[in-house]
């Protein structure tokens, strides 16, 4: 029963990070009926987010230290954190420390603005074409990003530590009636499938909720007719893809502590991700969120030692097997709608 609720949580985790690309891959294609290849590149990015800040909160200067010496006696030369001057040493250090959430302030106005940037200057005038042509494009599009990051940040996977408040791991062996120690989940793990909750509550009740995502819905499902009334229905597609942007970019963001950011970690989870859309229906919501946790959990249960004992390397296929099986029995999808991507 332990390892079964491990697994459990172990899926959810995974399960949140596909939920939250996989709802924003389908808000892009549900709205203007692009598929985008670049979404685990704006993952990535948001990831990177976190980074930058940390390196900016983190920036220091070079000062003698009439205190402290060295072996041979002389006054030592310390790094300084300008955040120290700023703000006092104590706040200074908890700033720096708390570097990944306050990324999510940092990154929300870096991501809607390149997603908009991505929709206006590039993605618009590949509308009309065939998906193999946006596929094409966007592809390029995230491989030209990847490497920007590659230069700028190097080829290697960049620690990005939580606020240690989170650090250790919490016992749900003790909560559900264990033994103590027994069943021990980590701290980040548990905030990032709450965190990923409430984003896609908040998402869900945007477009249920608010005139905005009203008229949004509409335009998803009888774009021409909303445009006849006299709405530009194309502006706000357009914000949202940059809402869309900042969702996958948030993901990346909380998700650094987890995997550490590398500059091909939007590949990695992008081909995922569109099995997951696939799966839960091309153009729904709530399938793409249902399909995420499902696919997430049936994969934490294959990665069981007993499992892969008995079929070694299953963890590897488990989504694409589930996939063809769904596929199969339904070819829309979990909850597709009818006629989409069908012409």
């Amino acid at each position: 029963m332990d390892a079964i609720i491990l697994q459990i949580l172990n899926g959810l985790d995974k399960g949140s990070a596909y939920a939250l690309i996989a709802l924003g891959l389908t808000l892009i294609f549900g709205t203007l009926g692009v598929v985008n290849f670049a979404h685990g590149a704006l993952f990535m990015i948001g990831a990177f987010c976190a980074v930058l800040l940390s390196r900016i909160l983190s920036m220091s200067y070079t000062t003698i230290d009439e205190t402290r010496t060295d072996f041979l006696g002389n006054p030592m030369q310390v790094n300084v954190p300008y955040a120290y001057d700023f703000f006092g040493e104590a706040a200074g250090q908890t700033i720096i420390e708390w570097a990944v959430p306050l990324a999510i302030l940092f990154a929300i106005p870096i991501m809607i603005l390149i997603g908009v940037a991505m929709e206006r200057g590039l993605i618009k005038h590949f509308y009309k074409r065939p998906h193999a042509d946006q596929i094409l494009v966007t592809f390029g599009l995230a491989i030209v990003l990847q490497e920007i990051i590659k230069y700028y940040f190097g080829a290697n996977p960049i620690p990005t530590p939580a606020p240690p408040a989170f650090t250790g791991s919490f016992d749900f062996g003790a909560l559900l009636g264990f033994d103590a120690n027994q069943i021990l989940y980590p701290y980040w793990r548990l905030v990032y499938f709450i965190f990923a909750a409430i984003i896609i509550g908040a998402v869900f009740a945007f477009l249920q909720f608010t005139t905005f995502g009203m008229v949004v819905r509409a335009g998803m499902a009888d774009r021409e007719t909303v445009g006849l009334l006299g709405i530009n229905i194309d502006k706000r597609f357009t914000i949202m893809f940059g809402l869309a942007a900042a969702v996958a970019g948030l993901a990346g963001v909380m998700y650094g502590p987890i995997y550490s950011p590398n500059y091909h970690m939007g590949m990695d989870f992008l081909v995922l991700s569109f099995v997951v859309v696939v799966v839960g229906g091309m153009g729904s919501l709530p399938g793409a969120v249902a399909a995420g946790f499902l696919l997430g959990i049936l994969e934490s249960f294959a990665s069981m030692r007993e499992v892969i004992n008995i079929i070694p390397g299953i963890n590897q296929i488990i989504i694409y097997l589930v996939a063809i099986i769904i596929l199969l029995a339904r070819p829309r999808g979990l909850m597709g709608r009818k006629g989409v991507m069908e012409d």
